[in-house]
């Protein structure tokens, strides 16, 4: 009978051990260092690294710097993009942006929701910071790719295969979003200023105004091929950056730019001889060598400049690099110089009749002394601007276009993509437009847009459907470039 008592006790404190340990299982489970709910000014200093480093500056501008020709493709899977050898149709190419995107977009919707009708609301600064940055990766989204999922994205466990919304109708919420940002960084809070929370602006909410003006800028001339607005997007212009100070654009001492980080690691991209070839054609421009750095082809050569060849030289190595490489180099969102070269063009189509090269001297100044390693600033813009022969309000316009080109080189190159596919729209051809692309896959294979993340062409069935067999990339535009998704 005592052994039954015994077994009977045993079982009895099994199952209370078992329903303990559960409860205890729980709270031993749970990683402290990576809470679920965080105040909103230490999440939105995640947004914004993660904004520039994964989403910007990292391989969307890689390989549109190669599509481009601001950088040639000299090895690897940057000579796949080169020789459009898989690299620019595969759908895995850019699954890790796409991924990161749409990351970053659902964490600041979490931190707009928290302070529009969460236990934040009020906190109206870092609300206003984090619209900003919102509406400037859902620009970035559906820039690359076009119609893409939005309005019913960011609902896990609820929607599984969210619709693709269309490009117009994501511009729509990008200008919205951006203007609500400027009421709500215009407002008074008692919430404490972001500080050095603020990697971009150390919480300077006029700065912030300044940088979601100058997108509207931005956006408001890429639409200018569907709704030209040129007196808009002067005025936006007025209300942004006056100085190189204010531009939108980031560096975090802890994490190098991403340009050197990829040289430092692949050794993948060279100097593009299309892009030395436009610097040749400008008398006393200190870029075409200022731009690349010499070689050795073997121990004891002398140095020499190599030039790739855009879409037939060699997979190799050994071809000169980009001179202007540095850990420290900032990642633009919206330069200063691109604020000013936006200006020029705008004026110059805003009237047939304008043929002053006032507003094209002082960006082509601007973009002599960008905040880079090495910038250009010995050379008198005035002077250089005199010399590239302007006679015509057409001649006007092809030089903005081309210089402002030039001074994306290195860390700018998404929107130098976006540019040239704006362009290509406008002047109707490729034979037209003002920058003359050298590869001559582009006869055939120049991609208009870039593929869907695997993620969701695997996942989405919506997305499957609009991906196909990638091939889209060569004969779609997107929407504000004269396509229809």
């Amino acid at each position: 009978m005592k052994k039954y008592k015994v077994i009977l006790l045993l079982v009895i404190a099994s199952l209370s051990l078992n329903s303990c340990s559960e409860d205890k299982m729980d709270e031993i489970n749970k990683n402290v260092n990576d809470p679920l709910d965080v105040p909103t000014r230490f999440a939105i200093t995640d947004a914004m690294t993660s904004t520039a480093f994964s989403n910007t500056g990292s391989d969307l501008s890689f390989y549109t710097g190669v599509y481009v020709e601001l950088n040639a493709g000299g090895f690897g899977q940057m000579y796949n993009a080169e020789t459009r050898n898989g690299e620019p149709k595969n759908q895995t190419t850019f699954n890790n942006s796409w991924n990161s995107i749409y990351q970053t977009m659902y964490n600041l919707k979490l931190i707009i929701n928290k302070c529009t009708t969460g236990e934040e609301k009020g906190n109206t600064a870092t609300l206003g910071a984090a619209q900003v940055l919102y509406a400037y990766n859902l620009a970035l989204l559906t820039d690359m790719f076009g119609d893409v999922p939005f309005t019913e994205a960011f609902q896990p466990g609820v929607i599984f295969t969210p619709k693709l919304d269309r490009q117009e109708d994501l511009y729509k919420i990008v200008f919205a979003t951006l203007e609500d940002a400027i009421v709500n960084l215009g407002k008074t809070s008692t919430y404490a200023s972001l500080g050095s929370q603020d990697l971009i602006y150390g919480g300077d909410n006029a700065k912030w105004i300044k940088a979601a003006n100058g997108l509207l800028a931005r956006y408001t001339l890429r639409l200018s091929f569907k709704n030209p607005d040129y007196a808009k997007v002067l005025t936006y212009v007025s209300k942004s950056f006056t100085s190189k100070s204010e531009e939108f654009k980031m560096k975090n001492a802890n994490i190098p730019n991403p340009y050197f980080q990829f040289d430092n690691d692949r050794g993948y991209l060279f100097a593009s001889k299309s892009l030395h070839d436009k610097l040749l054609t400008k008398t006393g421009d200190p870029r075409t060598t200022g731009y690349f750095e010499p070689i050795r082809k073997s121990s004891g050569a002398p140095l020499t400049y190599e030039f790739f060849i855009n879409g037939v030289s060699l997979q190799s190595q050994n071809y000169s690099y980009s001179a202007l490489l540095d850990a420290s180099n900032p990642i633009f969102m919206l330069s200063y110089h691109e604020l000013l070269f936006i200006k020029a063009e705008a004026e110059a189509r805003n009237s047939a009749a304008v043929t002053s090269t006032a507003s094209l001297t002082a960006a082509v100044n601007a973009a002599f002394n960008k905040d880079e390693a090495t910038n250009f600033s010995t050379t008198n813009a005035t002077t250089y601007v005199a010399g590239l022969g302007i006679v015509t309000n057409a001649d006007l316009l092809k030089e903005i276009a081309v210089q402002k080109y030039l001074s994306f080189y290195e860390n700018e190159s998404a929107e130098a993509y976006n540019d040239y596919r704006r362009l290509l729209a406008m002047y109707g051809s490729a034979a037209a437009h003002p920058i003359q692309l050298a590869n001559p896959l582009n006869t055939t294979q120049f991609p208009l847009r870039l593929p869907y993340g695997d993620s969701d062409v695997s996942a989405n069935s919506n997305v499957k459907a609009a991906f196909g067999d990638g091939n889209y990339v060569y004969t779609e535009k997107v929407w504000w470039a004269g396509g229809t998704r």
